[in-house]
């Protein structure tokens, strides 16, 4: 369900003002650490992170979606079947996507390197904040762009709407940095995405890049990855999008014949299939998100951190997809999907420090904590001011916000070659 600007703006001050009490000047010492950021300017990660990845948590150092979520290892739904074999990703997720109740999961706020699958972030920030039918032109930087293309080309021009086609069907880099620019850059759009992120409780994701090529410090989770397809499902525009078999690149004159580009979604033949988003790279290997619906019901399925062998990503996927429709809906889960950064439960307040006794006349005491002057006050200043800048951003996206019309049915044809890929970044 998509909800209004006034509410989502509510959501963003809710945030911020968790995010203000669990600062490191207001907590107590041994809680969470402050939310983590990526740096484009560190050494591109190359592989996996030694002795896997860091675990994310909400602030305060809450578990987002309950504490039996807080494990590094599987948990499953009392009374459920037993889990398939073949369940190799080092973290995954299944869940009912319409009552938020989490089935089973591995390692599900583990903080992975997203590659791809944090398209669907770009995806669900970026869809009713561009018009559709604004045109953006092609530079010679999208055609240079790392990874996995759909063939862009300086001069082109390409609507919007393509764009995103483009962007989710084919995972390309080109379309995902045209419509970064089309935003107002790539530094407006990734602050754009962790917006997002935050207003829908994904406290696991640092958004670095649009495209997801790797980038220090950038992540996500099996359980946000569940959040963000949870929403672009549920909205007919960008559920459309995900869903479109076939898309037409126009030619330019002299550069490239017009082309045709197909979903490669390796699920798209799935009984009751919603869509699904690749990833890979040299840092998160293989990661993918699905969902499907049977008979009224709705599950997402995340994985991350896996091999092809012995089982693709999205085969698994499915595994867990077939597994969680044979779950009934009566056990209920080990956890919650939450709809909002406001269903996430503020932190215990500290305790109150033990009075220390007085001191003898003329000995130093340590100096006082204050709230206006001291390190408590500096870090309010600064989250208020990163508050309003926040807030400011999101009402300029708001003011840009157009409702697309859903794709128009398209017609099969057989397609000539498409885009290249590198291999670094390559999407199956």
């Amino acid at each position: 369900m998509r909800r209004g600007p006034g509410t989502r703006l509510s959501v963003l001050l809710a945030v911020l003002l968790v995010l203000l009490l669990a600062s490191p000047a207001s907590a107590a010492p041994g809680t969470a650490a402050p939310r983590p950021t990526a740096d484009p300017a560190a050494p591109t990660p190359t592989a996996p992170p030694p002795g896997g990845p860091p675990q994310g948590s909400g602030p305060g150092g809450v578990t987002v979606g309950g504490e039996r979520l807080g494990t590094r290892g599987t948990v499953v739904v009392d009374g459920a079947p037993p889990l398939p074999d073949g369940l190799a990703a080092a973290g995954w997720l299944v869940a009912d996507a319409h009552s938020g109740d989490v089935l089973a999961a591995r390692d599900p706020h583990g903080r992975y390197y997203p590659a791809s699958t944090l398209k669907t972030l770009t995806l669900l920030t970026l869809a009713h904040r561009l018009d559709p039918a604004a045109v953006v032109e092609g530079t010679v930087e999208d055609e240079a762009v790392e990874g996995s293309r759909v063939g862009m080309v300086a001069g082109g021009r390409y609507p919007v709407s393509l764009l995103l086609e483009a962007m989710v069907l084919q995972s390309g880099n080109d379309a995902a940095n045209a419509l970064a620019r089309a935003y107002g850059g790539t530094e407006a759009t990734v602050q754009a995405m962790n917006a997002t992120a935050l207003e829908l409780g994904a406290f696991d994701t640092v958004a670095g890049t649009p495209s997801g090529l790797d980038v220090a410090g950038q992540s996500s989770s099996p359980y946000d990855l569940a959040l963000f397809f949870r929403e672009l499902v549920a909205d007919p525009v960008t559920a459309a999008v995900l869903t479109t078999p076939l898309a037409q690149v126009p030619g330019v004159e002299g550069r490239s014949p017009g082309f045709q580009i197909q979903n490669e979604n390796p699920l798209a033949g799935y009984p009751g299939g919603l869509g699904g988003k690749t990833g890979f790279t040299d840092a998160a290997r293989h990661t993918f998100v699905t969902a499907a619906e049977r008979d009224g019901r709705r599950l997402v399925a995340s994985v991350m951190g896996t091999e092809n062998r012995p089982l693709r990503a999205a085969d698994q996927a499915a595994l867990l997809l077939d597994w969680g429709f044979g779950v009934p809906p009566s056990l209920g889960g080990v956890g919650t999907l939450v709809r909002s950064a406001a269903d996430v439960p503020a932190p215990a307040p500290a305790a109150a420090p033990t009075p220390s006794p007085v001191a003898p006349a003329g000995v130093a005491a340590g100096p006082a904590a204050t709230d206006g002057d001291g390190p408590r006050g500096l870090w309010a200043a600064v989250l208020g001011t990163a508050a309003v800048a926040v807030v400011a951003a999101t009402l300029t996206g708001r003011r840009r916000a157009v409702r697309r019309p859903a794709p128009a049915p398209r017609g099969r044809r057989a397609p000539p070659p498409t885009g290249t890929a590198g291999s670094r970044s390559r999407r199956r």
